[in-house]
């Protein structure tokens, strides 16, 4: 991990006033407590990738965690012991009610239903959010969480990782280099099998003692336990909680094309794979984007094709590589050679015998990987850290929701487009919906549950 020298409040504000940064909200609860070295972190989630977020956050030297809300209690062991002093609560809503003068950042690693409804709340309050990816659950949610956080000067991350990775970073500048020359298409694909088609389990089951199933299901309607189903990682595979696995890795491994290629919104988007049921995702996606060309692209337009489960790019396609293709990855056909991106691995280059002499070579450092190629050279940055040090004003997040907002969107309508199979949907970015389909504009927005209401949002 990077380090950084350490900034007290007293320093930040000092430095600020010089630069010209327009400080956010949460600035005046920092200057109403006494002077200190930490950023004091809350988490939203206690185990799985939530503490490994939290934990990467608070390894920054000018960190320190000072709250956790999870529902299950079993969950919150490694942060107790890790983090003594910490508190945990079980109610989120309750938490940023009693530490809200406590909390100075935050990060929300959740189940997918519920990131825009923590997120707006602490944006609201004005407190920098770190949302792990998909950024929302629906792409109304999205849409109001970028608006928010560039009107108000929220500092946002979305937890793309990978996104600040040299393997990454290599692949982007290759691509508008030219290596390869001008774009045709792009396929991105995903072994894994975020969907269940075995028919819903008829019975319930009581809640584990140690948990709040009411706040579990947060926003969602009201439904009975049901053990092996939904908690702790099954909600993924579920239409209410999670979003496939064009949700969980859709925002990585498009990731390299979106910034690569300078994409906008799609403008067309088409399924080709089975269709969820009542409760539960498909697998198997085929999912057809057409995007605007840019100038990394040849031609008017940009086809991205995503693929997950079984499912992998056509066979002319995979012919192009001489090699057996990776489980997760991307592969950018372009006017001069084709780019095979394995995730997360430094780009391969084909046909290998034109590029035999373009050397591209990997460092490994305490700081992180280097690579270097003819024409230029990447670095690890940590991602983590980024944030923070934007959070204390000295520098930029590389994925704030400007960035992986857009980015989610698209992934999102893959979310639709399912619904749909062998349907064309013309996507119209600015006016927020479908043309000419108004059922599958019904699929942007979902209403939240009594009790759960989030101004902004519901």
């Amino acid at each position: 991990m990077q380090t950084s020298p350490r900034i007290d409040r007293r320093s930040f504000f000092k430095r600020a006033a010089g630069t010209g940064i327009v400080a956010p909200a949460f600035i005046k609860n920092l200057m109403s407590q006494a002077p200190s070295n930490k950023l004091r972190h809350a988490s939203f989630g206690a185990d799985g990738m939530a503490y490994e977020t939290l934990v990467a956050i608070c390894n920054h030297p000018d960190v320190s965690l000072a709250c956790v809300a999870e529902v299950d209690e079993v969950r919150t062991a490694k942060v107790k012991a890790k983090y003594p002093d910490a508190k945990i609560y079980k109610n989120w809503r309750e938490m940023l009610d009693k530490e809200r003068k406590n909390i100075d950042m935050v990060s929300v690693a959740t189940p997918d239903h519920m990131h825009a409804p923590i997120t707006m709340t602490a944006m609201r309050m004005g407190i920098p959010c770190y949302t792990q990816k998909p950024l929302t659950h629906d792409i109304y949610e999205t849409r109001m969480l970028t608006e928010y956080a560039a009107k108000h000067n929220i500092v946002t991350q979305m937890g793309i990782q990978r996104h600040s990775c040299a393997e990454y970073k290599t692949a982007v500048m290759m691509i508008q280099s030219g290596v390869i020359g001008k774009i045709k298409e792009v396929h991105a694909w995903d072994y894994k099998t975020w969907g269940d088609s075995t028919p819903f389990p008829d019975r319930s089951d009581p809640a584990p003692p140690t948990m709040d199933w009411d706040q579990w299901l947060g926003i969602a309607a009201e439904r009975p336990f049901i053990n092996g189903f939904y908690h702790p990682s099954e909600w993924r595979k579920r239409v209410d909680f999670g979003t496939a696995t064009f949700g969980d890795m859709g925002c990585h491994i498009y990731d390299p094309p979106f910034t690569a290629l300078a994409l906008t919104s799609p403008t067309e988007v088409l399924s080709e794979g089975p269709t969820p049921n009542e409760h539960s995702w498909s697998t198997d996606a085929v999912v057809h984007y057409t995007f605007p060309g840019t100038q990394y692209t040849e031609g008017k337009t940009v086809q991205v094709t995503w693929t997950d489960g079984k499912e992998r790019p056509p066979q002319e396609v995979q012919s192009l590589i001489t090699r057996r293709i990776p489980n997760e990855g991307s592969i950018f056909i372009g006017t001069e050679g084709v780019m095979l991106l394995p995730h997360t691995a430094v780009p391969i280059l084909f046909p290998e015998e034109k590029f035999k002499d373009f050397k591209i070579v990997s460092t490994r450092s305490p700081g992180g990987l280097k690579v270097s190629w003819p024409g230029g050279s990447t670095e690890f940055a940590d991602h983590y850290f980024q944030w923070v040090d934007a959070v204390a004003g000295k520098g930029k997040s590389s994925a704030s929701f400007a960035y992986s907002g857009p980015l989610t969107e698209s992934v999102l309508l893959g979310s639709v487009a399912v619904r749909f199979p062998k349907q064309k949907l013309m996507w119209n970015a600015a006016k927020l919906r479908f043309d000419g389909n108004a059922e599958a504009t019904g699929w942007l927005k979902r209403k939240y549950r009594k009790g759960f209401m989030v101004e902004g949002l519901s």
